[in-house]
């Protein structure tokens, strides 16, 4: 028997690595545009200055105390603030 060629098993598997080679060549191609596009947009977009920081609240009228005293006391039954926090926020609101 006289072979001509690599056979069904070789041509298959040069086609497996042909096309393995392929896919990987193309994902890097892929990344690398992906990359470039991702730079390209970036150096498109106008820098956004910082935000400014909010003003300080104003002095809190006396019965707005109270219902800010209300609120802390809630959200320490609720489990939010520890007793230790809610006693540091109520001393600021009544030294304020």
């Amino acid at each position: 028997m006289n072979r001509r060629g690599p056979g069904l098993i070789g041509a298959a598997a040069r086609t497996a690595v042909v096309a393995g080679t392929a896919s990987a060549v193309s994902g890097r191609v892929q990344q690398r545009q992906q990359a470039r596009f991702a730079e390209q947009e970036a150096a498109q977009q106008p820098v956004q200055p910082a935000p400014q920081p909010a003003a300080p609240q104003a002095a809190v009228p006396g019965d707005d105390v109270i219902g800010q005293l209300e609120r802390l006391a809630a959200l320490k039954q609720q489990g939010i603030l520890t007793d230790d926090e809610f006693e540091a926020q109520k001393a600021r609101l009544l030294a304020g």
